[in-house]
Formats: C-alpha cells, structure tokens, sequence
C-alpha cells in the first residue's frame, strides 16, 4: 500500500470512530443506527484496502478480476462447505460404506434419535467396524451371543495383554467349549451409537475365528431389524 493510500484508509477510520463517538447519545449516524454504520464503516475499509492494493499493484485490470474471481470462488466453495458439511459427511460416510464391507452409516431418524446401517458382507454374514478403546475391530453381529467376545489377537489390538488375563469363564462357542476372561472396554461405538464401559470376554487363541458382538451391546438399543441385506440399528 502506498504512503498516500495508508493515510486515506487511517482518516476513514479516524473520522468513522470520531462520528461514532459523537453519535453514541443519539444512536444514529446519516440516519442509520450505530451498529450498521460501523459494519458499513468496517467494510468500506476492507473495500478501500483492497482498492489501494490493486491500484498500487500496478497490474493490468484483466489479471486483477482474474484473480478477484478466483478468490471469489474459493470463498464461495469453503462457505458452501461449511453451509453443507453435514449433508458432505453423510455422502462420505454412503461412498465408505459401499466401498469398505462392515462400514457403518449412521444418520438421523428424524426424532432426535440415531440410526445405523450395515450391509451384509460377502460372506453372508452382517459385520461392522466398531471403535473398541482407540482400536478398529472387525466384528460379526451375533444375537446368539449373549457377551461380546474378542478373539486373543483383537484383544491385544484394543490394549489388552492377554497373557496376564484369568481364562475362567467357561463359554460354548463354534469350535467348541473353552474359557474366557472378563475385561471391559472403556468405549465400544458402532458409527455414531457408542456405549462406555461395557464388559466384553477375550478367549484363548484359536478358539474363535472372529470377535462377535452380542447382546451385552445390541440389548442396549431401542430396537434393531433386518431388512434384505441390510442391519439396522436404532439408538
């Protein structure tokens, strides 16, 4: 900016505050209120920054509304973002869930309440990918398991360490009778349905092929049902 144009831009301001200033009493000033002259005020100095910024640039007039048009445009493109970050996370969450089987999407049921959906996955069972503590694990959806369960290796993902757990709760599973130990994880969420606190049982290795998620978590919605190849659940 140059000499001249600094000292214009400082007796708009000086001169804005001076008649604030003296208008304070009556609240108006040229017939407008207080507050919308000083957002006029505010504006017309960013505009007459932007105008000594341009003329002192000495750029030639087609590149200056080149580059104001491509500045409008990123502006309109963030503020459009931002107007529209909701309906853009609902559209991220439908492509990841397409694209990566067990992805949960999670949209609103119009009540204030949460709903989750799952598709089924190529092998014809329902899983999802659910946050344990700070770990993704894969589960697979079983009504018939009464706890959670987490194979040995999950366990240890999710921050266990299952050499030091206590095997004593005996449990039925695919591969036959084993022992179990009791942990709890301090945050089970499945998309935007999440539970602190829940108990979950780890088994010995090679006694499951995969971590299930029970009744211990699905008993806490307000409901769930299938509908062809889609899971859904409701908070």
């Amino acid at each position: 900016m140059s000499g001249r144009g600094f000292w214009i831009v400082a007796a708009l301001i000086g001169g804005g505050l001076i008649l604030l200033i003296v208008n304070d009493s009556s609240g108006q000033t040229f017939g407008l209120p207080n507050s919308a002259f000083a957002t006029t005020l505010y504006l017309g100095i960013w505009a007459g920054v932007l105008a000594v910024g341009i003329l002192g640039s000495r750029q030639r007039l087609g590149d200056v509304a080149r580059n104001l048009a491509l500045w409008l445009l990123i502006a309109l493109v963030l503020v459009a973002g931002y107007q529209y970050r909701y309906e853009l996370q609902d559209v991220l969450s439908r492509v990841t869930a397409g694209l990566v089987p067990g992805s949960p999407l999670s949209v609103g049921d119009g009540n204030g309440g949460t709903v989750v959906m799952i598709d089924k996955s190529p092998n014809g069972h329902f899983e999802a990918r659910a946050g344990v503590n700070e770990t993704t694990i894969t589960f697979m959806i079983d009504t018939g398991a009464s706890s959670t369960v987490l194979t040995e290796a999950d366990a240890r993902r999710a921050g266990y360490d299952p050499a030091a757990l206590s095997y004593a709760v005996p449990i039925s599973t695919a591969n036959g009778t084993a022992t179990a130990a009791h942990v709890t994880a301090d945050r089970i969420a499945v998309g935007a349905i999440e539970r602190r606190n829940v108990p979950m049982l780890v088994v010995q290795p090679g006694m499951l092929d995969q971590s299930l998620l029970g009744m211990n978590f699905i008993g806490t919605l307000s409901g769930f049902d299938v509908r062809g190849d889609r899971l859904i659940l409701r908070d």
